[in-house]
C-alpha cells in the first residue's frame, strides 16, 4: 500500500471538513450535508478500488485463477 494514498485521503477530509464550516457559517446547512456525502462517497470508492486490488493479490499469492 502506498501511504501517498492515505495522505490524499486524509486531505480530501481537511478540505472537505473546511468547506463544510464556510458552508455552515453562510446558513447553507443542506449544501454542507451534500459536500460531505459526496466526500464520503469520493473516499469510499478510493477504499474499494483498493480492497479489490488486494484480493486480486490474494487470488494471484494462492494460485486461486
Amino acid at each position: 500500500m502506498d501511504i501517498g494514498i492515505l495522505f490524499k485521503m486524509a486531505a480530501i477530509g481537511i478540505i472537505i471538513t473546511v468547506i463544510c464550516q464556510i458552508l455552515k457559517k453562510s446558513d447553507r446547512d443542506d449544501i454542507a450535508t451534500l459536500v460531505s456525502i459526496v466526500g464520503l462517497i469520493i473516499v469510499l470508492a478510493v477504499v474499494v478500488g483498493m480492497v479489490g486490488d488486494l484480493f486480486e493479490q490474494i487470488k494471484g499469492i494462492f494460485q486461486l485463477d
